[in-house]
């Protein structure tokens, strides 16, 4: 990443499933490994605060054991960015903002994401394998509403942007606290708690609505 002296203008933290992009990752996965109808009610519940996240994250995964590693490559083909976030980094970058996402999905499949659409920081979960297979297990911490408020303000620091100039995008409970932390929240598509919590709502699929929002468009 290209660092300068002058510091970023905004930073935009987004969360990564059904925000940055239309698909819940795990569920795509899931699909593959015969589970998608538990996985997806494990995560509509999760999202809406019902259970404990990291709880619920590792259950989901213990469905994936034995899918191959190819699944990421295979599955990172099935993904579709949001409508509009092209135009949103875009429109930030030109501003000198920085974007960050911050995912309780996975590394494997945020990665190669994140180098196309050119995204500034990221953080996401870790998928064990073993001899070519998924062991449906996690490595590392979990990446839960804790670690999202973390990354922002480590990012935040990183940039030298003050929290008022910070922005936290998201649609579940698992944003709820990064959203709190940020000097201005934003639903998006979100549920009804999170909606209730956040300082401002868009309901239109289109992420490049996020810059009149901010400002950076009339």
């Amino acid at each position: 990443m290209t660092r300068t002296s002058v510091p970023a203008r905004l930073l935009v933290v987004l969360d990564a499933d059904s925000t940055l992009i239309e698909d819940e990752v795990i569920e795509l996965l899931a699909d593959v490994a015969g589970s998608r109808d538990l996985v997806a009610d494990v995560t509509e519940r999760a999202m809406r605060g019902e259970l404990d996240f990291a709880d619920s994250l590792r259950a989901r995964v213990a469905t994936l054991a034995g899918l191959p590693t190819s699944v990421f490559e295979e599955v990172g083909r099935l993904i579709r960015p949001t409508p509009g976030v092209h135009d949103m980094i875009a429109g930030l970058h030109a501003h000198g903002s920085r974007v960050g996402v911050v995912s309780g999905g996975f590394h494997e499949l945020l990665d190669p994401l994140a180098a196309t659409l050119g995204l500034d920081y990221w953080r996401a979960n870790r998928l064990e394998t073993r001899d070519g297979l998924l062991t449906g297990r996690l490595v590392g911490p979990v990446i839960d509403a804790v670690a999202k408020a973390e990354a922002l303000v480590e990012w935040a620091g990183a940039e030298r942007v003050a929290l008022p100039r910070t922005v936290a995008v998201g649609d579940g409970a698992n944003d709820l606290l990064m959203m709190e932390v940020a000097g201005l929240s934003v639903a998006f598509n979100a549920k009804p708690r999170v909606k209730e919590a956040a300082d401002l709502v868009i309901d239109v699929a289109d992420l490049s609505q996020l810059l009149p929002v901010l400002g950076l468009r009339g």
